[in-house]
């Protein structure tokens, strides 16, 4: 039994997800995988139950009927690591902008280096480690995260990211049913939270790389509810 599992949420990756999985149990590191899809038309829940028999009791998925948003897709993958005593659960994409290799580097600034959430950063110190983003994109990221600092004081460079490692008690603190955002929001919104409860937040310096296969889930509505949801955030003082 693994004390970690990495969770994965899918919508119409099939070019990506035998690889990622593969990538993921090739680390040194024992990482139990849970697939969580939003029943991708494109079949990439049918890849991974014809890889279940070749990782038995290490790989999983859960299958939701519909796409109900990023957000909402690890909450139930949060809830279902809880309910199974996982340690150390970490998010991760399904297109390889997150290097596999540095899961263990997460794992680490959580379970030997005192953090009780590691993120995995694109901007430490205000350095920029982003590969094949187009300059509009960077900078609306970059900024984005200046912009979540400014308004909310987190003292995170990368409030955005979304390669990241909890501590299970930090998911059991912080009110899973109570979170708001399911989109871009939904990354900055679980940080803020956990620094408000007084967890110690590591950054890990990683380098992003933007996918080469398959196609990019970002929206305008997904921008607009980050942009206007840390302002509730910060005027309603989360959590109470």
């Amino acid at each position: 039994m693994s004390d970690a599992l990495v969770i994965i949420p899918t919508y119409n990756e099939k070019e990506n997800i035998e690889a990622i999985i593969r990538a993921t149990f090739n680390q040194k590191k024992d990482f139990h995988l849970l697939i969580v899809d939003d029943n991708s038309p494109d079949g990439t829940a049918r890849i991974v139950k014809q890889l279940i028999s070749e990782f038995p009791q290490k790989l999983f998925i859960e299958n939701r009927k519909e796409k109900n948003g990023l957000g909402t897709a690890y909450i139930h993958g949060f809830k279902w690591a809880i309910d199974r005593k996982y340690e150390y659960i970490i998010e991760m994409d399904a297109d390889f902008s997150h290097n596999p290799n540095d899961l263990i580097r997460l794992y680490n600034a959580c379970a030997l280096e005192g953090g009780d959430v590691a993120v995995g950063s694109r901007y430490v110190n205000n350095q920029v480690n982003v590969v094949n983003w187009d300059i509009k994109r960077l900078l609306l990221s970059y900024f984005a995260s200046k912009y979540v600092r400014f308004i909310t004081r987190i003292p995170v460079f990368d409030t955005t990211a979304g390669f990241v490692c909890y501590k299970r008690n930090v998911l059991e603190t912080i009110q899973l049913d109570n979170i708001k955002f399911v989109g871009y929001a939904f990354q900055i919104e679980m940080k803020f939270k956990a620094w408000k409860h007084r967890f110690k937040i590591k950054e890990v310096s990683v380098i992003f790389t933007d996918r080469t296969l398959g196609a990019s889930k970002m929206s305008g509505n997904i921008v607009s509810e980050a942009l206007f949801g840390v302002i509730k955030m910060r005027i309603n003082g989360l959590p109470k």
